[in-house]
């Protein structure tokens, strides 16, 4: 706030008490850290990779049984 300038001089006394107004002012408080991501966000990318570990089981299980079925087929022509 800025200060704003009286007409009175200020005078200080030599003997007695002194006292003072309290005016108020602004007051800057520490900055609050945000996430990067939002929590929402988080899940959606756990569950999608979640999801394409499902996928490349699926995927390697797959080759597995037409390897053993190739296997199978060379087995049978022997």
């Amino acid at each position: 706030m800025p200060e704003v300038k009286s007409m009175f001089r200020e005078v200080l006394p030599k003997q007695g008490q002194l006292s003072a107004e309290d005016v108020p002012t602004m007051v800057l408080c520490k900055p609050k850290l945000l996430p990067l991501k939002s929590v929402t966000l988080e899940k959606l990318e756990k569950m999608q990779q979640e999801a394409q570990e499902i996928i490349k089981q699926q995927e390697l299980a797959s080759k597995e049984q037409q390897q053993q079925s190739e296997r199978a087929e060379v087995q049978k022509w022997n």
